[in-house]
């Protein structure tokens, strides 16, 4: 083949990739940042918001933030008494590819039934965890079950009040998770086939917060907030390597950790506030020693977002805080009722829990509004699931609907 057809080649894909923009294949986005690397996008929204491309049902009812990759969107529900992993065709404005039962609704979600965990993209494959304790391998393509392993009668798993929360992680050929409890707190499982890689039994309850994958001091480990506290564990072996508790609430820990270089940022609602450990090792000695704690930012469900050396979360009470991710000092604070967040392009999204959805800038000097719609065809539940930016388009989850909105045009014909 000429080398011009091959650079030809190369450069078509480049530009293909390019305008398909970047999937969000798993809690938090590529990274579990919250944070989206897309340019592009408008920055300002019109006064009806940005273009709604299409609504669809079927989703599966409850509070499942989806995942997007392959052109395909991933969620979870729930269908007359079945738990559903179901994937809809975002080309097809919404059309169900598939849908695959993982077993019988048997948890009440305490008040708030139905899976709340985000399938997780990887390889053409989807992994999900239900809020029993279902956790499956399934055919991205096709739906099909590839394998299933049971939390709680397989590992001792402990559910916690509301159920499994947790998003798997996919780290290279591991999947790991948070079964809970004396016999497997942490456990890792090869991806291909389920079989055990190793279980951790720490004592430590599960939480409701997702793990993330870090070096920090030059070992590879998963940072995991359980009802235990902030950990760190080994990669390879599953060991404890640290531990920091001041961010302990006692009654639930759901927003997931900020690892920066060797600092550790957590924050709990709940009468609680925020903290920032600094992670260092003399030897195989490991200490987790705090740099700050406040109370100003108790984050409860709507996740912290890392900007530039600044931490974006809403408190419980409903006050948005900019500050300081090194020193805990705080920038701003601007009341805007309880909402979840991710970053794009130097721009914050952020989706209240009852139906605004909000344009700001990543401003650390003051609060700055781009834009702001309120989101039609609310089903009247707490918006707990979170927005997502992909190719372009912003996905908002409510109960049984699936919502698509153009983030890159103003043209409403």
């Amino acid at each position: 083949m000429p080398l011009r057809w091959v650079c030809g080649a190369v450069w078509f894909a480049c530009l293909l990739s390019a305008a398909r923009g970047a999937d969000w294949p798993c809690w938090r986005g590529p990274n579990r940042t919250a944070s989206s690397s897309e340019t592009g996008l408008l920055r300002q929204w019109p006064k009806e918001g940005p273009r709604l491309l299409w609504v669809a049902g079927g989703a599966g009812e409850r509070f499942s933030t989806p995942s997007v990759a392959g052109g395909q969107l991933y969620a979870m529900g729930d269908r007359e008494g079945q738990e559903y992993v179901i994937a809809l065709d975002v080309e097809a404005g919404g059309r169900q590819a598939w849908a695959t039962a993982l077993g019988p609704v048997r948890h009440s979600g305490a008040g708030y039934p139905g899976p709340r965990s985000t399938p997780t993209y990887d390889s053409g494959r989807v992994y999900a965890l239900g809020l029993n304790g279902d956790l499956a391998a399934l055919d991205a393509e096709t739906g099909t079950l590839i394998w299933k392993r049971d939390l709680v009668t397989e590992f001792g798993g402990e559910i916690p009040s509301w159920g499994y929360s947790e998003s798997v992680l996919v780290d290279g050929e591991k999947l790991v998770c948070t079964p809970g409890g004396s016999q497997a707190t942490l456990l890792a499982l090869h991806k291909q086939d389920g079989s055990l890689i190793w279980q951790v039994p720490l004592g430590d309850k599960a939480g409701y917060a997702s793990i993330v994958a870090a070096e920090i001091a030059g070992r590879r480990q998963y940072v995991q907030f359980t009802m235990g506290g902030v950990i760190g564990a080994d990669a390879e072996t599953g060991a404890l390597l640290w531990r920091y508790t001041n961010t302990v609430s006692g009654t639930a820990h759901i927003a997931t950790p900020i690892v920066s270089g060797d600092a550790v940022f957590s924050s709990s609602g709940y009468g609680r506030g925020c903290g920032l450990a600094r992670i260092s090792r003399d030897g195989d000695e490991w200490t987790a020693e705090e740099v700050y704690f406040n109370t100003v930012l108790a984050n409860r469900t709507g996740g912290c977002v890392l900007v530039e050396g600044r931490v974006y979360g809403c408190s419980q009470a409903g006050v948005l805080v900019c500050l300081e991710f090194a020193t805990g000092r705080v920038r701003w604070q601007q009341r805007l009722g309880v909402c979840s967040l991710l970053a794009v392009d130097g721009m914050l999204i952020a989706r209240s829990e009852e139906d605004r959805v909000l344009l700001l800038r990543c401003n650390p000097e003051r609060f700055e509004l781009l834009g702001e719609f309120r989101q039609p065809q609310r089903s009247g539940r707490t918006n707990y699931p979170h927005p997502l930016v992909a190719d372009g388009r912003l996905y908002l989850r409510d109960q049984d609907l699936v919502l698509c909105y153009d983030l890159r045009s103003t043209d409403r014909s």
